[in-house]
Order: structure tokens, then C-alpha cells, then sequence
């Protein structure tokens, strides 16, 4: 890196995709100092989630932008903060969240959501809020577009303060990388969500690192029965690591999954938590769920355009289905307490980073994903 003084534009070494499936190019970029609330951050670790993944592999046309920085899974200190920001100051220990809260609008002065009205989780933004310009441009001064609020493929980013949450500077911070989505998203999908009681039962349909956080939030709060499903036999080792009680593969049964589920438990479990992405898989985690009482989360991201495949009419038996986002924690307000509680145990962290590879073999961690061989690869930065 170039030497500067704050306020100042920075060239620093980058991962940078130009087109989809294309291999990410390490390349420098410059990156301009922070405007009105906004913060720079030099990133210290960072991962990948599917999520990276869909967006590389440009599954959704509509949410296309080259050349971008991807990534949103990091953590990191703060560099220089903006004209306004009184929250975050340099030196600050950080986690980059995508689904920011300003603390001030209708929604996040609201308990019934986590959204807030301007910096809400956004795959069709590629811009800055403050003025739709990039703070990212390559050396000959073209702009790189920016990802998910965040952009954590990259040495230093730069992020709206409502995107960025302090924590403990105590807390280690390659494992408080993994709170800027998937424990959060996995782990608060139980807790807040569901709000899952000790000793209910609960199934979770695809043991990516997300499903597999559910597992661990299921485990931490004393569920009874924990039954994972995914068609992949390697999970079944990793997620009775974490608290699964019983693997169902749906490639190795002869009967539909909601059937195998009854057999375990008479009745289906009391929640299930959907984790694939996939509209099959929804109706089935909706049928493994208890009649009367039973409630599915919907964690998985799903490109299809196809709707629900309900009927009004079954929802009348008393099964609900609702959505988690960032499992519904406040990221500012609530993230710096669940950080706390990570760094005591409560929740273990460690059996999700499977890989660590310096930043410079950013596609070789890709391909670990793509392979189903990692949940986590930690890229050090």
C-alpha cells in the first residue's frame, strides 16, 4: 500500500470481478476517503457466503455491475471516519453488517422489524446512498461498483455508518467475521424469529454454513430433537459436531422427506428452518412441521421466479411460514451484546472456519464452496 495521511485516497490490492463466473483479479485500486457518514475500514479477515457465490456466478441478471467488489462477511478497524459520524471513531474494532440501521427512521425505531428504510439489505444497489457515486475506481480512474453495503473483497472499504457495528475490541476478530451473516443470519432465526423453547424439536433443511448455524442456535437454546437434511453424506459429520440428532439424506429414502420426518417425530417437529434456496424443499420442510402449531423460517435465497407452492387453504391447519433477514437482530444496537455472548461460549464459532488461505487465493476458496468442501474459508487480508 501506498503511504497517505487520512483523508486522502488510498491505492490498496483488491479482488475484482468483471464479469460472471469469471476469476476474481487481485489487482490495486484506489480507494476514496469516507464522505458524510460514512467510515473507511481496513479489512483484516473476510469470507465467503453463497450468497458471494450467486452474485459471482451472475444468477440473477437484474443484479448485475462490473467491474464490483463482492464479499460481505469480514471484520476489520476502522481507518477514518466521515463528516457526522459520532459512533465510530479510528481505531475501533468493526464488523461490516449488509443490512444496515441508521437508528433514526420509522422502521428501525419500530420493534417489529430489523429493515430499515434506507440501508436495508439492497442486491440491486451498487452505489453509495449518499450520492449513487463509488468510492472504488481502478488505477486509469474508472469506478468499481460496491456490493451488498459492504464490499469486503478488498484491503480497505469504505461503508455507510449504519453498516458498520462496533464490538468488544477483546473479541477475536477472525472468528467475529463469521457475525456479519451467517451465525447471525442462522443462530437469530432461531432465537429471534422462532423464538425456539427448550426442549421443542426442530429440522433444518440444508446444512450449509447458515443451516448448520441454526443447528448451533437450535443446540444453544435446548431444542430436543435437531434433524438435518441435505443430500450431501459429508454433512452428516460435521453437523452431528455441531448438535444434529438425526441425518436425513432425501437421495437415500424411498418416501418423501415430511414422511421420514413423522417418523422420527409423530407429527412433524415444531420448527423447521429452510435453508436450500429451493421451492421443493420449502414445501417439505412446510409439511415436516407439525399440524396446528408448526412454523417454518424461510432462511434460503431463492432466484427462481416461481411462487410459493402452498394453497391458502393449508395454511388454515395452522402451520406459518415467515422470512428471517439477518435473523431479524438490529445489527447496531443488537450485534454488540450477541458478540458478547459468542466470545462466552454461548455460541461456538470455531467448528465453522474449516479453511484459512491468504487473501491472494481468493479463487481457490470459490472453489472450496462451489465443491461443498468448506463452510467457512477465512481469507486473511
Amino acid at each position: 500500500m501506498s503511504s497517505y495521511r487520512i483523508g486522502e485516497r488510498i491505492t490498496c490490492k483488491a479482488a475484482v470481478a468483471y464479469g460472471p463466473g469469471e476469476s476474481l483479479v487481485i489487482e490495486e485500486i484506489v480507494v476514496d476517503p469516507p464522505q458524510k457518514m460514512e467510515v473507511r475500514i481496513k479489512i483484516l479477515f473476510t469470507s465467503i457466503c453463497h450468497t458471494d457465490l450467486s452474485a459471482w456466478q451472475g444468477r440473477n441478471e437484474a443484479q448485475q455491475a462490473y467491474p464490483r467488489i463482492l464479499g460481505h462477511e469480514a471484520a476489520g478497524i476502522v481507518e477514518s471516519v466521515g463528516e457526522g459520524v459520532m459512533d465510530l471513531k479510528s481505531g475501533d474494532h468493526v464488523v461490516p453488517i449488509f443490512n444496515g440501521e441508521c437508528g433514526h427512521c420509522i422502521y428501525c425505531k419500530s420493534e417489529n422489524t430489523n429493515l430499515c428504510e434506507k440501508f436495508r439489505v439492497n442486491p440491486l444497489r451498487s452505489v453509495m446512498v449518499n450520492d449513487g457515486k463509488c468510492r472504488f475506481s481502478t488505477k486509469d480512474g474508472k469506478p468499481i461498483f460496491h456490493f451488498l453495503n459492504t464490499s469486503t473483497f478488498s484491503e480497505y472499504t469504505v461503508l455507510d455508518s449504519a453498516c458498520a457495528v462496533k464490538i468488544d475490541p477483546k473479541a477475536p476478530l477472525n472468528k467475529m467475521a463469521l457475525l456479519s451473516c451467517c451465525i447471525s443470519t442462522g443462530v437469530g432465526a432461531v432465537w429471534n424469529t422462532a423464538k425456539v423453547k427448550p426442549g421443542s424439536s426442530v429440522a433444518v433443511f440444508g446444512l450449509g454454513a447458515v443451516g448448520l448455524a441454526v443447528v448451533e442456535g437450535a443446540r444453544a437454546i435446548g431444542a430436543s430433537k435437531i434433524i438435518g437434511v441435505d443430500v450431501n453424506p459429508d454433512k452428516l459429520a460435521k453437523g452431528q459436531t455441531i448438535g444434529i440428532t438425526d441425518f436425513i439424506n432425501p437421495k437415500l429414502i424411498d418416501k418423501p422427506v415430511h414422511e421420514k420426518v413423522n417418523d422420527i417425530i409423530e407429527g412433524g417437529v415444531d420448527y423447521s428452518f429452510e435453508c436450500a434456496g429451493n421451492l421443493d424443499v420449502l414445501r417439505e420442510a412446510f409439511l415436516s412441521t407439525h399440524d396446528g402449531w408448526g412454523l417454518v423460517v424461510v432462511l434460503g435465497v431463492h432466484p427462481s421466479p416461481r411462487l410459493l407452492p402452498l394453497h391458502p387453504m393449508e395454511l388454515f391447519d395452522g402451520r406459518k411460514i415467515v422470512a428471517s433477514t439477518f435473523g431479524d437482530f438490529k445489527g447496531k444496537s443488537q450485534l454488540p451484546e450477541f458478540a458478547k455472548t459468542c466470545m462466552h461460549g454461548v455460541v461456538k464459532l470455531d467448528e465453522f472456519i474449516t479453511h484459512e488461505l491468504p487473501f491472494e487465493k481468493i479463487n481457490d476458496a470459490f472453489q472450496l464452496l462451489i465443491e461443498g468442501k468448506s463452510l467457512r474459508c477465512l481469507l486473511h487480508v
